[in-house]
């Protein structure tokens, strides 16, 4: 089965906020083997959604549309169905005295316009709003389902979870199954030549590969009769991926590479220090937002300044001037110092150039030195990062946590 997805308000075109339900939406379809082929954005306009409508027609089995449900004169998406369709807007009774309730409960008058909320294009389902007053609905006109949601992201997306996938997958006759896999430490045309043969012949199941700032995921998708055998289908093909480039895989659950690491820490009952100079705590940032991490992570010291290095890890000025901040020297020292300071079972520094300025022809910008120590484990990265100050300072990050993560695995 195919969809169109048409994002409905004006706000989306002029650019006022940024349109997250047709991402989320595109997500949640391709996990069931929906295949969305057109994404269209319209105004609050009548004649120009009924276009709209009448050419997704074409080609679609399913039209999802979000947005134009509420009570103003600008919410025009149930009229606009209804009179693509010849049919009548039907009061729906549950939906009404639950919004007399909601206005009931908060102590407030409710205006005729609200009833534009509660009425439906004749013979539609209509699916509830747990997070709103304005009801989605679900028609079928000719073998075209319209799914229609609310614009707000937090009632979009529940009322699909909730209420309008179970009946997608109603329509469907096959079970889909899909696991995301996380690379780093490759790139993405790396990662599809290591793989071309599995590429190339492809069936079912299928993967995909897709970029990300500094790391690869590839989605492997399976269908099925039930979902058993599609998950079956999904481990054989990961167990072939992962021998010929399992030394990359840092997650099987499209996890982010901090949560990974964080879990690791938490389930060995290790704990973490760390110096952070050109990252200004990015490192400690991101591994604190881990749920429950106080029980791995000691303490973060920025030591931004060459004064800082000396004062609070013992960095020698010697050792600074003679190599300088931005050393495998330097970096060794730090995390020496901050090793002697907490006793943590791995502690780990970091130094480099962040840019835009403060490069060298001998230290360019993107140099970046990592030392990190675990038991009687000591190792040093030296990068070169190409990319802006943020770039520099996000690849900076994934090394380091890969750093971790490998430390934990030894």
């Amino acid at each position: 089965m195919n969809c169109s997805i048409i994002s409905i308000g004006t706000e989306l075109l002029m650019g006022q906020i940024t349109n997250s339900n047709s991402v989320f939406l595109s997500q949640k379809l391709n996990e069931i083997g929906i295949d969305v082929y057109y994404h269209f954005t319209v105004g609050d306009n009548a004649s120009r959604l009924k276009e709209t409508l009448k050419y997704a027609m074409q080609w679609s089995d399913i039209i999802i549309t979000t947005g134009g449900l509420g009570p103003t004169q600008d919410d025009l998406t149930k009229e606009t169905i209804a009179e693509l369709f010849d049919k009548k807007m039907i009061l729906h009774k549950p939906s009404y005295d639950r919004l007399c309730s909601f206005f009931t409960k908060i102590n407030r008058y409710m205006t005729e316009n609200n009833l534009k909320q509660v009425s439906f294009p004749e013979g539609a389902v209509v699916l509830p709003n747990d997070f709103g007053t304005a009801p989605g609905f679900i028609v079928e006109h000719e073998g075209t389902i319209i799914i229609s949601f609310p614009g707000p992201p937090k009632e979009m997306t529940n009322m699909y979870v909730n209420y309008a996938e179970a009946h997608l997958l109603s329509k469907t006759k096959e079970i889909f199954y899909s696991k995301m896999l996380r690379f780093f430490g490759i790139g993405e045309s790396q990662l599809e030549t290591e793989l071309i043969d599995l590429i190339s012949n492809q069936t079912n199941p299928t993967i995909a590969p897709y970029a990300k700032e500094g790391e690869v995921a590839l989605r492997v998708t399976a269908k099925a009769g039930d979902r058993q055998q599609a998950i079956e289908l999904v481990e054989m093909m990961i167990k072939q991926i992962r021998e010929k480039v399992g030394k990359y895989i840092y997650s099987y659950d499209d996890e982010e590479m901090v949560d990974v690491v964080g879990k690791e820490l938490m389930r060995r009952d290790i704990s973490i220090s760390l110096a952070e100079s050109c990252t200004g705590g990015l490192i400690c940032s991101q591994l604190t937002g881990v749920a429950g991490i106080s029980q791995s992570f000691d303490r973060g010291i920025v030591t931004y300044s060459n004064k800082a290095k000396e004062e609070e890890l013992g960095v020698q000025l010697e050792t600074l001037k003679k190599y300088g901040a931005v050393s495998e020297e330097t970096a060794k020292e730090m995390v020496l110092g901050l090793q002697r300071i907490t006793g943590s079972d791995i502690c780990l520094a970091i130094t480099g150039i962040a840019g835009p300025g403060g490069g060298t022809e001998e230290k360019p910008v993107g140099l970046v030195y990592i030392a990190a120590m675990y038991g009687d484990r000591f190792i040093t990265q030296k990068l070169t990062l190409a990319g802006d100050r943020d770039r520099i300072r996000k690849l900076s990050l994934l090394h380091a946590l890969d750093m971790i993560r490998k430390l934990i695995k030894s």
